[in-house]
C-alpha cells in the first residue's frame, strides 16, 4: 500500500509499505478515507520530537471504514464508518476508568521513553514517534488500529466523511481545552491560535456558556475564520500589545479563561522572539512558551489557564511568580477523546457546529510533501491538508 513517511527534518515522501496485518485479537484494520494533517505533527516536522526514525508512517487524525476485526472486537464490524480517536486507550487501566485516556497504562507499546522524561509512561497515538508507541499512522491506505472498541466510534447516518474527520481530534481537542478551562456562563474566554484546535475551542466556548470569545494569531486569513466562523473577536499579535489589549477590552480586569491552543513551537515579536529561537536552537529550551507565557500574564486572577497545545520537554523564563501570586488555576493534557467523541458526533450530527470548514485542501496521497509544506508555510490560505488515500 501507499502511506506518507518521515525521512526527517521538513521531508516526508510517499513510499510503497507492507499492508497492516491483525496483530492482537483486539485490532482492526481501517480502509482510510480521510486523513488530516495536525499542527502537532508540524513538531514531528520540524525534528522537535527526538524519538522519530527514517520511514515512519505518520498521521493521526482520520476517519474510514472497518475493513477485517480481530476475534475480540465485539463492537465493531466490517463495513463500519468509523472515526478514529488519535489517542490510544486500553479501556481497562485505572486511567481508562477514570476518563482520562490519554494517561492510560498499557496503550504505549514503547513506554520507557516517556517514563524516563516524564517519570511515568502515557498513552500510544498513532503515528507520533516511537516516544508514543512507534504505532504505524494513518497517512495511509490502511491503518491497524489497537484497542478497536475502544478507539473507533462509528458515524451517525446523515454525517459526512469531512465533518466526522475532525472529531477525530481537532474538536475533541478543542473541546477538552474549553471544558478544562472551567468556563462559567458569561465568561470572556481568550484563545491563543487560530488553526483547527484553536477554532474549536473558539465554537466549544460558546457550547461551554461562554459570554465573549476573543482569538489572537497572526495571521489574516486565520483571525477571519475566527471571526467569521467563531464569532470570535479577533487581535493580531503583530499589530497590537496583546497584554494592553486585552486589558482594554475587559475593563482592567483581564479575561477569566485563557487557552494555549499553540505550544511548543509558538511565534512572538522583539527580542522574547530572538531569546526564545537561539535558546531553543543551542538545546537550552525544547519549547517555545511564548504564548503560554502571555497568558499567565493575561489571566485575571483566580482565572485558569488551559493548555492543549503540545509541549515535549523544558521551557526557560516560566512566569511562576505571577501564577502563583495571582492564583492561578491550571488545567492540561493531551486529549481525553474517547470521553468527548460520542458527544461531538451527537453535535455535528443536530448541525450545531460543523468542521468540515476546516479542510481546505484534499490531496492524494503522492502529494505528502506539497500538502506538508502548505500547511507549515500557511500557503494559500491553508487551514488543514487533507489526504484521500481513496481518491
Amino acid at each position: 500500500m501507499k502511506a506518507i513517511c518521515w525521512e526527517g527534518i521538513n521531508k516526508v515522501s510517499t513510499e510503497r509499505v507492507p499492508d497492516p496485518t491483525i496483530l492482537n485479537p483486539r485490532d482492526a484494520i481501517v480502509r482510510v478515507f480521510l486523513s488530516s494533517v495536525c499542527g502537532s505533527d508540524l513538531h514531528l516536522l520540524g525534528g522537535y520530537i527526538p524519538a522519530m526514525r527514517s520511514g515512519d508512517i505518520i498521521g493521526h487524525e482520520f476517519m474510514g471504514e472497518i475493513v477485517e476485526v480481530g476475534p475480540e472486537v465485539k463492537n465493531l464490524k466490517k463495513g463500519d464508518r468509523v472515526v478514529v480517536c488519535s489517542v490510544l486507550a486500553c479501556g481497562g487501566c485505572e486511567y481508562c476508568h477514570r476518563e482520562e485516556y490519554s494517561l492510560c497504562d498499557n496503550s504505549n507499546a514503547e513506554p520507557e521513553w516517556t517514563e524516563k522524561a516524564y517519570g511515568y509512561p502515557v498513552a500510544g497515538i498513532f503515528g507520533y514517534s516511537h516516544a508514543l508507541g512507534g504505532y504505524a499512522g494513518s497517512h495511509a491506505e490502511y491503518t491497524r488500529v489497537p484497542f478497536a472498541d475502544n478507539v473507533c466510534f462509528k458515524v451517525p447516518d446523515g454525517v459526512s466523511n469531512e465533518s466526522a474527520l475532525f472529531t477525530s481530534d481537532a474538536f475533541p481537542t478543542g473541546y477538552m481545552a474549553a471544558d478544562f478551562a472551567g468556563i462559567e456562563p458569561g465568561d470572556t474566554v481568550v484563545v491563543w491560535g487560530c488553526g483547527g484546535v484553536g477554532l474549536m475551542a473558539m465554537h466549544s466556548a460558546w457550547l461551554l456558556g461562554a459570554g465573549r470569545v476573543i482569538a489572537i494569531d497572526q495571521y489574516p486569513y486565520r483571525l477571519e475564520q475566527a471571526r467569521l466562523r467563531a464569532n470570535a473577536e479577533v487581535l493580531n499579535f503583530k499589530e497590537v500589545d496583546v497584554l494592553e489589549a486585552l486589558k482594554q477590552m475587559t475593563g482592567g480586569r483581564g479575561p477569566d479563561r485563557c487557552i494555549d491552543c499553540v505550544g511548543m513551537e509558538a511565534n512572538s515579536t522583539g527580542i522574547e522572539k530572538v531569546y526564545d529561537y537561539a535558546k531553543q536552537y543551542a538545546r537550552l529550551q525544547s519549547d517555545r512558551p511564548s504564548v503560554l507565557r502571555q497568558a499567565i500574564m493575561a489571566c485575571r486572577k483566580g482565572g485558569t489557564v488551559s493548555i492543549i497545545g503540545v509541549y515535549g520537554g523544558l521551557i526557560d523564563k516560566f512566569p511562576m511568580g505571577p501564577a502563583m501570586n495571582k492564583g492561578l488555576t491550571f488545567r492540561m493534557g493531551q486529549q481525553f477523546g474517547q470521553r468527548y467523541i460520542p458527544k461531538l458526533l451527537d453535535i455535528v450530527a443536530r448541525g450545531e457546529v460543523d468542521p468540515a470548514y476546516l479542510l481546505t485542501h484534499k490531496l492524494p496521497l503522492d502529494k505528502g510533501q506539497e500538502g506538508y509544506m502548505m500547511f507549515k508555510e500557511k500557503a494559500n490560505n491553508n487551514m488543514r491538508s487533507v489526504f484521500a488515500p481513496a481518491g
